[in-house]
């Protein structure tokens, strides 16, 4: 996808939609910093968000809807009851006669599926009484959240976590947490769940815990949890595993505030769904035997 020249000036609420997507920005410092609308004098319009067609026909209907978001806001911004209506506005052409194009359907379904997508994302939710059933809308609370291009990616990337992944007994709990950027306790969540996993399998009292629980367990030649018809060096890697995930993961998250951003928690619950398979894979030999 290709961005538009780097010397050409941008305004802030174009650099908010080149920020839904890591193609469209040059200024990574921008992802921080608050979106400033106070540079604007006029109300936005869509031209302003998006300076060409075919930018806008080449995003993402989630790629859009950040863009959209924020003409939104800035269209509702001072109105009494904040009210939003996406027919009114779509069937409204002078927006989308600004690019100059003869045939302004194709924007129109573009910036439709951008507002359908804001909307099924809890973004635009039905204004109350008989203005929400004509379809008026209004912002919702996840919307007020979104102030900077880091958080709507932010929110893209929760959103597209592979929650299919996750381990039965931590997928509804932890995906709330992502979902609410609870990241560190999301962190701790799952690696405390493969802690009581262990020890349940185990048959280990409460006083058994962290590194030194992983240790017993997976003990190269004690270990309940220990594959007797692997390798040795394959027993002690995974005993390793076990001990340095809850160590570096776990018990970190114990004792103090561990700053990690979206990518990171999801990489790391995912490895403590990895560990909970493979102690429920072993748990029926364990009470087999």
């Amino acid at each position: 996808m290709q961005s538009l020249p780097r010397g050409e000036t941008r305004s802030v609420v174009v650099q908010y939609a080149r920020l839904v997507h890591t193609a469209k920005c040059h200024d990574s410092a921008a992802l921080s910093r608050p979106l400033n609308t106070s540079q604007i004098q006029k109300m936005l319009r869509l031209i302003d968000v998006i300076p060409n067609a075919d930018l806008l026909l080449s995003m993402e209907p989630e790629e859009l809807g950040g863009a959209l978001l924020q003409l939104v806001k800035d269209q509702t911004k001072g109105q009494g009851q904040g009210m939003f209506n996406a027919y009114s506005y779509l069937m409204s052409t002078s927006d989308l006669q600004d690019y100059n194009q003869g045939n302004t359907n194709p924007l129109r379904q573009a910036v439709n599926e951008g507002l359908n997508w804001l909307e099924q994302c809890g973004f635009l939710v039905p204004a109350e009484g008989s203005n929400g059933q004509n379809g008026w809308r209004v912002l919702s609370r996840r919307a007020h959240s979104i102030q900077t291009g880091a958080d709507y990616s932010a929110y893209l990337k929760t959103i597209g976590f592979p929650r299919a992944l996750l381990h039965s007994s931590i997928a509804d709990p932890v995906w709330l947490m992502l979902m609410r950027r609870e990241f560190d306790t999301a962190v701790f969540h799952a690696f405390r769940e493969v802690e009581i996993a262990v020890r349940d399998a185990c048959g280990f009292d409460a006083t058994t815990i962290g590194v030194p629980l992983m240790r017993k367990a997976f003990h190269v030649d004690t270990g309940p949890l220990s594959d007797a018809g692997q390798l040795t060096a394959e027993r002690e890697a995974l005993a390793n595993l076990f001990a340095g995930a809850i160590g570096s993961y776990k018990n970190p998250h114990s004792h103090r505030r561990v700053e990690i951003d979206s990518a990171e928690a999801q990489e790391m619950v995912l490895l403590a769904s990895h560990l909970l398979r493979i102690v429920e894979a072993r748990k029926p030999s364990r009470l087999a035997g």
